[in-house]
């Protein structure tokens, strides 16, 4: 399409959510091999959903605030407000 990535502004933030929700991974890894407790694991699992999560409004509210923006005021909103709408219900089946 040409146009810059809503998200461009917080790239950096994203990348380091993401680089920490990566060493999240590879903790839980780490944890697996060590035979941790079930439980301990599975909190961890969890916090990396939450990341992930986190990682995931970002990106939803910088696409809603940047490119559902520009293309409603430039009059061609209804694809991007459905593909909006496809996104966030992903989101929430996820």
């Amino acid at each position: 399409m040409g146009h810059m990535p809503g998200y461009t502004d917080h790239k950096d933030a994203v990348r380091a959510r993401l680089n920490r929700i990566e060493g999240q991974v590879r903790g839980i890894h780490g944890m697996v091999d060590d035979n941790r407790y079930c439980i301990d694991i599975l909190t961890q699992v969890n916090a990396v959903k939450a990341a992930i999560d986190q990682v995931a409004l970002i990106l939803l509210e910088d696409h809603l605030q940047h490119c559902v923006a520009d293309a409603v005021k430039a009059g061609e909103g209804e694809e991007k407000l459905h593909e909006l709408t496809t996104a966030v219900g992903r989101f929430l089946s996820g």
